[in-house]
């Protein structure tokens, strides 16, 4: 007598079939491409030395010449010099990659009614509008593979607001919106698009607004990260950028395929609020 369960199995249409999930074995990104921004430093230095220690060939993306070297010196990594804030110079820059990673950000501390209007133009463009543009041109390769990975380095500013920084919670809020939708339209495709949110990471991005914080809250540098950075987060320490890169590794791995359209708060506790 025929097995009902395999005939049912056999039958069933493909959204039903269930997928092998390698879960216990490491991630293997062999044959995939990633371009990384803002690798120079902190988060996407990190990022791009994970990526490409599981196998990946890895574009690591930055303005700072000096800080890419040092950071692929002994790696197996692509340095790219690049100004991600040229909207108009982002076509230049490698399409046919697999896995994206939008890290690139600055940081501008002020009241909304003292804010630079160029400043706050300028984190716009290079932490919302250049984001867009580089998945923009990276999906038709990714559609074309039936495979891709879109991982948005977004902040628990992405999912709360603070006082003074009206341009990156801003920037951050729209990628915010900006992943989501690319999740549903690149699910067809085998694509998915997350965020990873954490809090203060252990970043020179963090280190050089210590000094705007001190001003802008009048109290003296030495307490910024006791009193405002670490104020709102249960976790009393900084994220570590290698904490950041294991998660994006993940995002990569073969248990990650349904994970898309959602945020991975890595903040302390501060949403818990």
């Amino acid at each position: 007598m025929p097995d009902a369960r395999t005939d049912a199995r056999d039958d069933a249409p493909d959204s039903l079939l269930r997928v092998p999930t390698a879960v216990n074995q490491p991630i293997d990104l062999t044959g995939r491409t990633a371009l990384v921004t803002g690798a120079a430093s902190g988060i996407g230095a990190s990022v791009a030395r994970a990526l490409a220690g599981a196998g990946a060939k890895v574009h690591a993306v930055d303005r700072d010449t000096d800080g890419l070297a040092a950071m692929a010196d002994g790696w197996d990594i692509a340095t790219i010099t690049a100004d991600l804030a040229d909207l108009d110079s982002l076509a230049e820059l490698p399409t046919e990659v697999d896995i994206l990673v939008n890290n690139a950000g600055i940081q501008h501390v002020s009241p909304i009614e003292d804010f630079p209007l160029d400043r706050f133009d300028l984190i716009l463009d290079l932490m919302l509008v250049s984001p867009f543009r580089l998945i923009r041109q990276s999906l038709p390769h990714m559609y074309d593979r039936g495979w891709g990975r879109v991982i948005n380095v977004s902040s628990v500013h992405g999912l709360r607001a603070s006082a003074f920084k009206s341009a990156y919670v801003t920037a951050k809020h729209g990628l915010e919106g900006l992943s989501k939708v690319v999740a549903l339209e690149g699910g067809p495709h085998g694509v998915t698009s997350t965020c990873i949110n954490p809090a203060y990471v252990r970043t020179p991005l963090v280190e050089k607004q210590i000094a705007d914080q001190a001003r802008t809250h009048e109290i003296p540098e030495s307490e910024v990260v006791e009193k405002v950075m670490l104020a709102p987060v249960a976790v009393k320490r900084l994220v570590e950028p290698d904490e950041v890169a294991a998660l994006a590794l993940f995002l990569c791995g073969p248990a990650s395929g349904s994970v898309s359209g959602t945020s991975f708060s890595m903040d302390g506790g501060w949403t818990a609020h």
